[in-house]
């Protein structure tokens, strides 16, 4: 199977570049702060969002070349993803991410709100310094997206009346939006035409929704040691994802398991039989299959090179994570 490292191989000195700059550009002055953020750094990860960045600012270039300020936009990317990933470990109460404490279990809570504060700020800072007012309205709007995310997830816990358009919205919100709104502020720095710049924007809402999706459909049918966390642990605690609201339709029974919030033994032992014994799972491959077939087609503009290559090859890659 195709691995994250091999599909950004045309910016794997780019990516080192980048964990190098990040460790820089968070500073000296704050130890606790940059303890935990080198921390979060050093503990891996796939760097997909900034590696889309990167590859994209070199399919772009008319000889491949990146310019400072798409390598900073890219820098942006990771550090805004970074902070959104310690804030949702606190709210989620995660020991583990990449397999290695979280930031508020090695260190606490009040540190690991401080921390992920601190990299939304400097992100901010970075990204007013690139003085392109589209891109920062563009990042801006993400990290706004990432709290109406989290915000709707809470708000919607144990709510069998959500629509799929809710579950979409608040996805798009959570996942897709940094990647939409990157790849469309890559194309802005490299002074793309409207429609090009739409087909961008659309083609990181289709990768991070597919993403998404997929990500949903292995809450059910991947073991605890692939996922890293235990299994069905988004239903368990009253998130309800795509396999569960296509469930819903077929399954009337699991509506009522999970409104008296699974206060009964068997109930979510229940409940996942139920998920599972339905079309849900295989309904939510369909609409991630699409979504990642039309996230593909909106490249077709890029001119051919290795870059283009790997950043059509993503799509592929991600319903990879199914089989």
């Amino acid at each position: 199977m195709t691995t994250v490292a091999k599909l950004l191989q045309p910016v794997e000195s780019d990516l080192e570049n980048l964990l190098s700059d990040l460790r820089t550009l968070i500073g000296a002055g704050h130890p606790i702060l940059q303890a935990a953020a080198e921390h979060l750094f050093s503990a891996g990860g796939k760097r997909l969002r900034p590696g889309i960045v990167l590859l994209l600012a070199r399919a772009l270039d008319p000889i491949g070349e990146l310019s400072a300020r798409h390598r900073r936009l890219a820098e942006i990317t990771e550090m805004i993803h970074t902070a959104s990933l310690v804030h949702d470990d606190v709210v989620d109460e995660a020991d583990t991410r990449r397999g290695v404490p979280t930031v508020h279990s090695r260190f606490n809570s009040r540190v690991a709100v401080l921390a992920g504060d601190f990299l939304f700020a400097q992100s901010s800072w970075h990204l007013a310094n690139l003085d392109d007012l589209e891109v920062v309205k563009l990042l801006s709007r993400v990290i706004m997206d990432l709290a109406e995310g989290e915000i709707r997830q809470g708000l919607y816990r144990y709510d069998t009346g959500q629509s799929l358009e809710t579950y979409i919205e608040k996805s798009y919100c959570k996942t897709a939006s940094l990647i939409a709104n990157s790849a469309r502020a890559a194309g802005v720095l490299s002074d793309l035409p409207a429609d090009q710049l739409d087909r961008l924007h659309r083609f990181g809402r289709q990768l991070g929704l597919a993403f998404q999706v997929v990500d949903d459909i292995l809450d059910f049918t991947a073991s605890d040691a692939q996922l890293g966390k235990p299994a069905a642990s988004d239903l368990a605690s009253g998130t309800l994802t795509a396999p569960v609201l296509f469930a819903m339709e077929e399954q009337p029974a699991l509506a009522g398991l999970i409104e008296r919030e699974f206060s009964q033994s068997g109930d979510l032992d229940q409940a996942l039989a139920l998920v599972r014994s339905s079309r849900g799972i295989q309904r939510s491959r369909a609409m991630a299959e699409e979504m990642a077939r039309e996230a593909g087609a909106c490249l077709s503009f890029l001119p051919v090179g290795s870059a283009r290559d790997a950043l059509l090859d993503l799509p592929d890659f991600v319903l990879s994570r199914l089989y």
